[in-house]
């Protein structure tokens, strides 16, 4: 079984039948990169698992964590997974980090130190897309296609694996700008939901804080009534008290409550989305229990009271399912119909062929008639993304305005202004006989 898998890591085709009774049938692969798991990897039907050290925060706790195999990782779902699977997800997630199979395996063999191999920036999640873009394509091929997957796992996985990049799975391949995007995507949203993690778990040790003080001047009062120590006038003495702690801190409970109530029982947002609050996009930064900061466009941050933010409308890019953009224009009233005709079928053909990009089918309109001589019209599409990778859709935008552009030009379409009567009256008589330098006179 050895020699075989060494032949498919070499490029050799294996029959199926062979490939099927030679290699495993299931996947035992690890998932819990960093202090949690390192890898594991089946070689000849041989589980081979490279476990590291657990980090600090675990080291109360027995031995090392297990991680969780792809198999497992597949079945899982919202209605049957455990809170032990759950918590072991985020402890992967909180503490974990990403890195590469080699890069671990190599880190294991020659004891280098962990944070050499692990994914820290996007800076590195771009080397490292490099890096298995010219481990697994071919030498000078500019694709991975589904063969170059199929020397590392099954068919099945392979073809799961198209699934997940840009264009793959309508062109059977796989091209660098994609597994590049998809590696900083990975990386992108892996370290948001850490964040989202830790601030979540930060807000709710600060939360067990205050729910230890209200509990423990409960007790004691309980305990002083059940000592027979307070008398009637002591609780009227207390009340007094209370009434004017009340009076004083009053506002400030209903801010902590409703702040606790947006927080943890409305969560309109994650750390990382991008949200759109009073007509301004932001990305969200940091959250916690009275405060959540949120990153402008110009990387300024802002902070907003959640007992504020309760009370607006938030609109998150990143819950929200693909969607839709429109592009307006205008051209000229005089433009024929068969013109028009050409201009809506060279525009959605265009869309059309970039089918990683949007949905087939947008509606190209004539939306009005301005001012006697402007036909307004206008293009809507939809992406196959929601719109929380802001640059993105702007890049896809551009790809369509510059074609509209090259289709006017082709067609000799163009927007002229509406023509004006000009009136001279008592125009004075020439008093030069000089002619401009572009005039040719007659001698």
């Amino acid at each position: 079984m050895v020699e075989v898998q060494k032949f498919q890591n070499a490029g050799a085709t294996i029959p199926a039948d062979l490939r099927a009774a030679a290699l495993p049938a299931k996947s035992t692969r690890v998932i819990g990169s960093g202090p949690m798991q390192r890898s594991s990897r089946v070689l000849g039907g041989k589980s081979i698992r490279i476990s590291g050290s657990v980090s600090k925060d675990f080291s109360g706790k027995q031995g090392s964590e297990e991680g969780i195999t792809i198999d497992h990782l597949h079945k899982l779902n919202q209605k049957n997974v455990s809170a032990w699977n759950m918590k072991r997800l985020m402890n992967i997630v909180r503490h974990g980090t990403l890195s590469t199979l080699d890069e671990r395996i190599m880190d294991a063999k020659h004891g280098q130190d962990e944070s050499a191999t692990q994914i820290q920036s996007e800076y590195e999640a771009k080397a490292a897309a490099k890096k298995i873009f010219t481990n697994v394509a071919k030498p000078g091929s500019k694709y991975i296609y589904l063969a170059d997957l199929m020397r590392f796992m099954r068919e099945d996985e392979a073809l799961k694996t198209l699934t997940l990049f840009e264009g793959a799975q309508e062109n059977k391949r796989i091209s660098r700008s994609a597994l590049k995007n998809w590696v900083v995507n990975a990386f992108r949203e892996r370290r948001a939901l850490s964040l989202t993690l830790n601030d979540t778990k930060t807000a709710v040790n600060k939360l067990h804080h205050m729910v230890n003080m209200v509990v423990s001047i409960v007790v004691l009062v309980i305990w002083l009534l059940i000592l027979g120590i307070a008398t009637t006038h002591l609780l009227v003495f207390i009340s007094s008290q209370l009434l004017l702690v009340v009076f004083i801190f009053g506002n400030t409970c209903k801010m902590i409550f409703e702040a606790i109530i947006f927080l943890f029982v409305m969560h309109p947002f994650d750390v990382g989305d991008r949200c759109e609050v009073d007509g301004v996009q932001m990305v969200v930064e940091e959250m916690n229990i009275l405060t959540t900061v949120f990153l402008r466009y110009d990387n300024q941050k802002i902070a907003y009271p959640n007992s504020v933010l309760s009370t607006k409308p938030i609109s998150n890019f990143y819950r929200s399912p693909d969607m839709g953009d429109a592009i307006d224009f205008n051209i000229h009233v005089s433009t024929s119909v068969e013109k028009v005709a050409k201009v809506k079928e060279r525009i959605k053909a265009f869309i059309e062929s970039k089918k990683e990009h949007w949905y087939p089918n947008p509606m190209i309109i004539i939306k009005d008639v301005e001012d006697m001589n402007k036909l307004k019209m206008a293009v809507w599409l939809q992406h196959r993304m929601n719109h929380q990778d802001m640059g993105e859709r702007w890049i896809r935008r551009e790809l369509v305005v510059q074609e509209m552009i090259k289709v006017f030009r082709e067609l000799d379409i163009d927007y002229r202004m509406i023509p004006l009567d000009v009136t001279v009256r008592d125009m004075p008589a020439l008093s030069s006989n000089r002619y401009p330098s572009t005039w040719t006179t007659c001698s």
